[in-house]
């Protein structure tokens, strides 16, 4: 399973990097038939004080899984990110069929 994280526009952080890999190493024990994932950091100007966001993109069979999330911190966006997609993998799993 690869992971590519990347920080558009703004320092690496290896502590969240470090979080990140922590985190979906999790996800990937329990769907297997993940390909690759790609999570993207980036700033905003946010007059509402968000603006941290994580966009994430997962690989695997069938259409690709997508998900994005804005907020206070970047801890935060990728929490509800990874919430998200797991909620889009639950379902894509029950679609998986076992055919005999």
């Amino acid at each position: 399973m690869k992971t590519n994280i990347q920080f558009v526009q703004m320092p690496t952080s290896e502590t969240m990097e470090d979080y990140v890999h922590e985190k979906l190493d999790k996800l990937f024990k329990k769907y297997d038939w993940v390909i690759k994932s790609d999570v993207f950091f980036k700033k905003e100007n946010d007059p509402k004080g968000k603006g941290k966001i994580c966009t994430m993109e997962l690989s695997l069979p069938g259409p690709k899984i997508y998900a994005t999330s804005n907020e206070q911190n970047f801890e935060l966006a990728f929490k509800e990110t990874l919430s998200d997609i797991e909620k889009q993998l639950k379902k894509r799993k029950q679609e998986f069929k076992p055919y005999h």
